[in-house]
């Protein structure tokens, strides 16, 4: 499937680290639309991943993706409603765990300035990161898995870092 058949509403979604943040920004360049990354809506600037009051976090979600032109890359299901509603197009990113893993711990310790992240924040390894990707996420990607057959939009997956590679070259992406 071509980029340009997911429209100008898109979805991506994916466990922990599976390259969500640098796929949407990638899109967003191409396609000129704007980037909403929902860490970033759901946490607090300037902390270490505090979260912001449910409300205040569904707000600017709701308000996110009343836009004409977007990409939002994240999970949050309580939400995922609304937001496919609103969407053009689906990408699901179903990297392996080990990957995932790999992607943090570099994320943590060698970049500074990475996409997604929370303003004035920094990442750190944390025992718990590291357990959710190992452990809850596999529960994820079943009902990523089990989800993706019920969404009726133009949708892909893209499950190796082989395919998610080819997919970049194909839309002339750019990391």
């Amino acid at each position: 499937m071509k980029l340009d058949d997911l429209g100008t509403r898109i979805c991506i979604m994916g466990p922990s680290n599976s390259g969500k943040s640098t796929l949407a920004e990638a899109i967003g360049r191409a396609k000129g639309l704007e980037v909403v990354h929902l860490d970033q809506l759901h946490h607090l600037p300037h902390t270490d991943w505090v979260p912001r009051p449910q409300d205040e976090f569904t707000a600017l979600h709701d308000k996110a993706i009343t836009g004409d032109r977007w990409v939002i890359e994240g999970n949050y299901s309580r939400l995922l409603p609304q937001r496919l509603e609103r969407a053009t197009g689906f990408i699901l990113l179903d990297v392996p765990t080990t990957t995932s893993l790999y992607r943090y711990v570099r994320r943590c310790c060698f970049e500074r300035d990475r996409r997604g992240a929370l303003e004035g924040g920094r990442d750190s390894v944390k025992w718990d990161m590291i357990r959710h990707i190992v452990v809850a996420t596999r529960a994820n990607r079943i009902r990523y898995r089990a989800m993706i057959d019920g969404i009726s939009l133009p949708k892909m997956q893209i499950v190796t870092t082989g395919a998610l590679a080819a997919f970049y070259r194909t839309n002339d992406l750019r990391r």
